[in-house]
């Protein structure tokens, strides 16, 4: 007997579909969230979906069949790996698009992902054509100490694949489509270019555009398209002016039940980690300068996230005038207020 304290979450939109929440380790120490939805039926369901797929590890395959055992046992849900209808990819990231190569030792459920995400599911080895800046050329811009630890991850993270090998997508979306006469497609950049929302009725598969406990990652446009914060505060904009949502469910962590708060915070946040950076920008100096001005204690583990946000906030600044950008001869970018 599954013990109703552990079964996963369900929540039932206005139109009757079945969400269900399957956290899952995607890393270690790491969760995200896999969403199942599931329409008709129970017994006899008409259509059942995967939005997202965890991550590459076997901690993360094991959790989704043990959510999804959890599903059959405690809500009658007639479900496995091998009775999906669809999966799909909000965006290209190794959190949410890893486990994808294990699934489809289960199903040929087809795969459906955000146009301009294709090329990263189906040849791997473009994520290193993608930057518009090479790493080796983002470390020297960010002011890295050359042969410091920070300078080499972000030489090698050029090498970084999403998915470890070739997988086909099915349906490529764009922005407005409805998937399957159910899935409402919201292009969403910011986090990450490619990335989608997903409306259901009244809920909001959000994905990490709009998470309840963190703002999502950011780095600068000049990196890679579609990344940074003006496309992050554009698209908060768009998921505001939905009408009728009153659910939000996020790649990490749990429910936003008031959807609108939650982006009028993460809104908040944003300017005031501007203000923040306009604050510490005392001198002339770059990103790394200023990634330990604002953090003094910066733990590795946070170092690479810090010095994305860092340089996406500085980026934005300089686009709206506030900060000058000059570069120095050896190509680091000095900024100083305007």
């Amino acid at each position: 007997m599954t013990d109703v304290a552990s079964l996963p979450a369900l929540y039932v939109t206005s139109g009757g579909t079945r969400v269900y929440t399957l956290p899952v380790r995607a890393f270690p120490n790491f969760r995200a969230n896999v969403y199942l939805l599931m329409r008709g039926d129970p017994h006899t369901p008409a259509y059942a979906a995967l939005v997202d797929t965890g991550g590459a590890g076997p901690d993360s395959l094991g959790d989704l069949q043990a959510g999804l055992a959890a599903v059959r046992d405690g809500y009658g849900e007639a479900v496995s790996l091998e009775t999906l209808s669809r999966i799909v990819i909000t965006h290209p990231h190794p959190d949410h698009l890893g486990g994808l190569s294990a699934l489809r030792e289960y199903t040929d459920a087809p795969v459906a992902a955000f146009h301009s995400a294709v090329p990263f599911i189906e040849q791997p080895g473009r994520v290193r054509a993608a930057w518009l800046t090479q790493p080796d050329a983002q470390a020297v811009w960010l002011g890295l100490p050359p042969g410091s630890e920070l300078d080499g991850r972000i030489r090698r993270r050029g090498s970084n694949l999403s998915v470890p090998r070739a997988l086909p997508v099915a349906t490529p979306l764009h922005d407005g489509e409805v998937l399957d006469d159910l899935l409402h497609v919201i292009h969403t950049p910011g986090h990450e270019g490619n990335q989608i929302c997903l409306r259901v009725d009244d809920v909001l598969l959000s994905a990490d555009h709009l998470l309840p406990l963190n703002s999502p990652p950011l780095m600068p446009a000049r990196f890679l398209p579609g990344s940074g914060v003006a496309a992050f505060l554009a698209s908060l904009d768009r998921v505001e002016a939905l009408d009728g949502v009153t659910l939000a469910l996020g790649g990490h962590d749990g429910p936003m039940r008031d959807p609108l708060a939650r982006i009028y915070a993460l809104r908040t946040r944003t300017h005031e980690k501007l203000d923040g950076l306009l604050a510490a920008c005392t001198q002339l100096m770059t990103v790394h300068d200023l990634l330990l001005a604002l953090h003094p204690r910066l733990r590795p583990i946070q170092a690479v996230l810090l010095l994305d946000q860092t340089a996406a906030l500085a980026e934005y600044l300089a686009g709206t005038g506030d900060l000058s950008e000059t570069v120095r001869e050896d190509g680091a970018g000095l900024f100083t207020r305007a």
